[in-house]
């Protein structure tokens, strides 16, 4: 449990390093079984609500949630297993106000 709060922390920081970065990024940590996803955008002076979907290799979505993003907030973490995921090309896409951000990354 210890290496995964260190490991978390340490990718948060390091994902949290690029502060004009805009979009999404996913990180595989296979030693804890864990992919952390990130949407990161500028800090807003108001609520609002993203939308956050797991795309599986077969193009179905795994996973869809709204999230509410605070005021003066710019990022948001997802967190996921890899143990009894499909194998292949996931995608990690965010509506963010019309704004479309995805990434992709690869479960062998």
């Amino acid at each position: 449990m210890n290496k995964l709060f260190i490991a978390f922390t340490f990718c948060i920081s390091i994902l949290s390093a690029a502060e004009d970065f805009s979009g999404a990024d996913c990180l595989i940590i296979e030693e804890e079984n864990s992919i952390i996803c990130k949407y990161s955008n500028v800090r807003k002076s108001y609520d609002r609500n993203i939308k956050i979907f797991w795309i599986n290799p077969k193009e179905n979505i795994s996973r869809e949630k709204e999230v509410l993003v605070p005021a003066g907030h710019g990022s948001v973490y997802d967190f996921r297993y890899i143990e009894a995921r499909i194998k292949g090309l996931w995608s990690f896409k965010v509506i963010d106000n019309e704004k479309e951000f995805s990434t992709t990354f690869e479960i062998k």
